[in-house]
């Protein structure tokens, strides 16, 4: 008999994700759990991925990501947030944005360290962490606008502080972090060797006027962070998985130590036609607008209900609270409006490691109006 080695995550099953867009698929039921548009990308970028991959672009690309790419990244982040990152130095290419996460954990993180988790937050980090040794603490957010309670993060930190995860705009939540916070952050790190890992996949999607601030352009924050986005989110295509980072070169050459035994590259037509499109800046400057609509809209009609919500203020994420309707366990009911009405969401419990349940459920609004209509037609009959 073959003894089979103990599992090096025991607790971990499948993700909230995958389980409730099965269960959306099963009962044929509006999918608005998983983070993915129901419509299509550009059909400009479309035809230059065709482009390239006609004209023989099929090979790998260099592992930090290809040098076109690398460079426009650069130039963009010049624009955006008054930063140039050195393209050979501090920009690389991943398969995808959880690939950067992953990998810069696996970079840093060593046995006995801990990283600290602002929780409810993405299912991918603690893991991450806990298989590179680590050991994740959990601060919770303060609700209901989810905002750091920086008396008990200092609490938290530690001589074993190695890293402190923050993501904004925030998913599950929406909540955005004003600049105030970031400062917040650079100070108290100061005179530290605390690394900050910073998860801004939803940057182009903040609403009402309000800004993304990124650590990019916080100096204390800029040295020691990992900053992470994402192609997927910005241009609608969440299957084509790439995914960016840039940190100093002192952290960028571990990255990249752990990126090419991860993956080595990322496709290459992919991030050639990327490239391109990057001159359409237009593009990614109408995106809060854009999903501001989709948001606008699926909050006034969906005002009706018993639900309870504050309007996200950034991702494509709006948080729904339910206890005027029921006060069952966020998965329970998140499964029963599943079954019973067809609209899947996702319970927030899934985003915290010890499933604290608020009666929140999570619904995206990346989807068509038409889609959202008949999402909100049904929420509204509970």
């Amino acid at each position: 008999m073959i003894h089979y080695p103990s599992s090096k995550l025991p607790d971990v099953g499948t993700s909230i994700f995958a389980v409730m867009s099965a269960l959306a698929n099963e009962h044929q039921a509006i999918n608005l759990s998983q983070g993915f548009p129901d419509f299509n990308c550009p059909d400009e970028l479309i035809a230059l991925v065709t482009r390239y991959m006609q004209e023989g672009f099929n090979q790998y690309a260099p592992m930090p990501g290809m040098p076109a790419l690398r460079h426009k990244i650069s130039e963009k982040t010049e624009k955006v947030y008054g930063y140039r990152p050195d393209p050979d130095q501090e920009v690389t290419v991943t398969s995808g944005a959880t690939e950067a996460l992953f990998a810069a954990i696996a970079a840093v993180v060593k046995p006995g360290d801990e990283v600290m988790l602002l929780e409810p937050c993405y299912d991918s980090y603690a893991p991450a962490i806990r298989l590179a040794g680590g050991i994740p603490i959990y601060v919770p957010l303060a609700i209901p606008d989810f905002h750091i309670d920086w008396d008990l993060l200092k609490r938290n930190i530690s001589r074993s502080t190695r890293m402190i995860i923050i993501n904004t705009p925030h998913n599950p939540t929406g909540a955005v972090m004003p600049r105030s916070d970031l400062q917040k952050l650079a100070s108290l790190t100061d005179g530290t060797d605390i690394l900050i890992m910073s998860d801004e996949v939803y940057e182009h999607m903040v609403f009402d006027g309000q800004e993304h601030v990124s650590a990019l352009q916080v100096e204390g924050l800029r040295q020691r962070a990992f900053v992470i986005s994402s192609f997927g989110k910005t241009y609608h295509t969440t299957g084509w998985k790439i995914g960016y980072v840039v940190a100093p070169p002192a952290l960028t050459t571990e990255l990249r130590k752990m990126h090419q035994f991860i993956t080595f590259c990322s496709v290459t037509p992919l991030q050639l036609a990327i490239a391109d499109y990057m001159d359409n800046e237009a593009h990614y400057r109408s995106l809060p607008d854009f999903y501001q609509a989709k948001r606008d809209l699926f909050c006034e009609l969906v005002k009706p209900s018993r639900f309870e919500l504050i309007p996200s203020a950034g991702t494509y994420f709006q948080l729904l609270k339910y206890d005027a309707i029921s006060q069952e366990h966020d998965l329970d009911f998140a499964k029963r409006l599943t079954q019973e009405i067809g609209v899947a969401s996702v319970p927030v419990s899934a985003f915290y490691h010890n499933k604290t349940d608020h009666n929140y459920l999570r619904f995206c609004f990346a989807k068509s109006e038409e889609t959202l209509r008949q999402a909100a037609e049904r929420l509204v009959t509970l």
